[in-house]
């Protein structure tokens, strides 16, 4: 039978020696990619000869052994073999015209993930916990069930400070549209209510969404009053992050409920 690929995302609680583990790991895929986007740029400029993912895999190998970045070896292989490939993608599009030269990875960014690979059972969930290569197994709220195999995983660092994982299951491939008896509805987007359709329903937007954009406006104020680079300036940066993860929250529910 034909397959397809679906994602999943779930929200995870590691534990604090975890939650180390995982930063770490952000940490050193965001240095290799940018230490290999230093080298490719480079070895371009000089010699005019473009560093493939092959060649940069086996210098990334050669930089682990080497005492100054042997904690490279502490984290996750999967995820820093997926940082060169995200790296050679982004060449591709670059040169094929579909994207801008790759830029260097910031770690002032608020949001950070890195992606790992499912080999030998390394990504699999047992009960309320997943397991994660190098990390462990993990607390996660599934919120649904789902069949198939897990191809790879994405651990996300939210700018909230709470962690997701995306996974990419291959299944079995089905029809997920509904006979309608070949019905039509016409649908009108409006502003006073979020739509109406011909059959004279009519649906308005979801009413928390009024009072946490008044709780938006609020926390924005405040954060504006506080000093650069404060911890009280970063504490509100979390209480607005929180709050707009919210709202997106709300609205993705209502979409999916409402589709």
């Amino acid at each position: 039978m034909e397959t397809h690929t679906l994602g999943y995302k779930f929200r995870i609680y590691p534990s604090k020696t975890q939650e180390n583990l995982i930063n770490r790991t952000l940490g050193c895929v965001r240095f290799v990619f940018n230490h290999f986007l230093a080298v490719r740029r480079d070895e371009w400029k000089v010699n005019r000869n473009p560093l493939t993912y092959v060649k940069t895999s086996r210098l990334l190998t050669d930089l682990k052994k080497r005492e100054e970045t042997a904690w490279l070896s502490e984290v996750d292989s999967m995820a820093l073999q997926e940082a060169l490939r995200d790296l050679d993608h982004a060449y591709e599009n670059f040169f094929a015209k579909r994207a801008r030269y790759p830029r260097f990875k910031s770690k002032r960014s608020h949001s950070q993930s890195y992606r790992t690979r499912n080999q030998s059972g390394g990504i699999r969930i047992e009960g309320n916990r997943i397991k994660l290569p190098k990390v462990g197994f993990v607390k996660i709220k599934q919120s649904r069930e789902f069949g198939g195999r897990i191809l790879n995983a994405t651990v996300r660092r939210a700018a909230s400070g709470k962690y997701f994982i995306s996974l990419c299951v291959e299944t079995e491939k089905e029809s997920l549209l509904r006979p309608n008896g070949g019905k039509q509805i016409g649908i009108d987007v409006g502003l006073r209510a979020f739509c109406s359709d011909s059959d004279g329903n009519v649906t308005q937007s979801p009413r928390p969404l009024k009072k946490l954009q008044r709780k938006l406006c609020r926390e924005q104020r405040r954060l504006s009053r506080k000093l650069p680079k404060s911890m009280n300036r970063d504490k509100a940066r979390v209480r607005v992050a929180r709050v707009h993860e919210r709202i997106a929250n709300i609205r993705r529910d209502f979409l999916h409920k409402l589709s």
